[in-house]
């Protein structure tokens, strides 16, 4: 995308999967905004940054070289390890300067909720990327629960499963606390915010976290149990060791349910180097994935009919930023939205270790 003269100024911190995946090619995807500067002290990801967004990209290896360069940027995205997240968007926003970070926003939720504080404090946008809110199954999933035809929803059933029996190390995967890594802070991030964002607050929380492959180190099988204060049951599977993956959504209410197999095509598309600016329609995928709505047999024996997916439509998150920070409409994802999921997640860790029901 042709860069524009009044394009917002983004300094992008991190330049791993996050960064290069994610990040990059959604904020050169969005109109109004520009990649003006890479953060990254590693050579070959330093000159991957100027390959894919031009020669007029800046590298830094440090992010104190944005804060003394706060006044040529408009926003900061973090997408640099778990554990730098807290200390990053505080130093960004003590700098005066708007933040997007990408899940989780901090270790907890007490954190959480400072940084939007202090977010508040400054009048600054403190933004968290939940881009599973914009993946095509979830958005088919609101416009049914809007529609009305599954009924009042009981329960709620969502699994992102994957099979990696090798751990691939690194510090998603490390067992130190102070990396915040394992798949509870990982996926769950993902699918304890969707859950929140379908059926409301929860009320108590039950989980069980094991470690199941050889030499892994932090929780790679979990599950999570929320009560909603509206009743519903919300049963959340996160896991690498899923030798047969089930449903990506079940979803039971009291006229039909829905039930959808695969994920969202749009963060593979991403990793082979295919951009939202070279497709058009993006996120769009065969029909023979749609889900399935019906009652009483099920949809892998031919029953139900089939749910149009709805594209997953990413891009829609930072098109959503840039008409924040221009005035133009809401935060699409708060801190303290954030804040509520690391409740949960909190509560679940407790709950797993303790072998306990937790009550929020």
């Amino acid at each position: 995308m042709t860069q524009g003269t009044n394009d917002l100024r983004v300094g992008l911190i991190g330049y791993g999967l996050a960064g290069s995946v994610f990040h990059a090619p959604l904020i050169a995807a969005t109109e109004g905004l520009t990649l003006d500067t890479v953060v990254t002290s590693n050579a070959e990801r330093q000159a991957q940054a100027r390959a894919e967004s031009g020669p007029d990209l800046r590298c830094a290896a440090d992010a104190d070289e944005l804060w003394d360069r706060a006044d040529e940027l408009d926003l900061i995205v973090v997408a640099s390890p778990n554990k730098t997240h807290v200390p990053l968007a505080t130093a960004a926003l003590k700098a005066g300067l708007p933040v997007v970070v990408d899940k989780p926003l901090a270790g907890t939720a007490a954190e959480a909720r400072d940084l939007a504080a202090l977010a508040d404090e400054r009048g600054l946008l403190l933004s968290v990327f939940q881009n599973r809110r914009w993946d095509n199954d979830f958005r088919t999933l609101r416009k049914l629960l809007a529609d009305g035809g599954l009924g009042d929803v009981q329960r709620f059933e969502s699994r992102f499963e994957r099979w990696r029996p090798q751990p691939k190390g690194g510090w998603r995967e490390s067992g130190d606390p102070e990396e915040i890594g394992g798949l509870l802070y990982d996926l769950g991030s993902h699918v304890v915010d969707q859950a929140l964002v379908l059926f409301g607050p929860a009320a108590a929380v039950y989980a069980e976290a094991d470690v199941r492959r050889p030499g892994a180190q932090a929780d790679d099988d979990t599950f999570i149990a929320v009560t909603h204060a509206n009743g519903v049951r919300s049963h959340l599977y996160v896991s690498a060791t899923t030798a047969q993956l089930g449903p990506r959504f079940r979803v039971l209410g009291s006229a039909a349910g829905y039930v959808k197999y695969g994920l969202d095509p749009q963060e593979a598309a991403l990793r082979e180097g295919r951009r939202p600016t070279d497709e058009d329609p993006w996120g769009v995928e065969p029909e023979a994935l749609w889900g399935k709505v019906g009652s009483g047999e099920s949809p892998l024996t031919g029953g139900g009919r089939p749910e149009p997916t709805l594209p997953g439509d990413y891009p829609a998150y930072y098109a959503a930023v840039a008409a924040a920070l221009r005035g133009e409409g809401d935060n699409p994802v708060t801190a303290r939205e954030a804040a509520a999921t690391l409740d949960v997640l909190e509560a679940a860790r407790r709950s797993a270790r303790e072998g306990v029901a937790v009550t929020l």
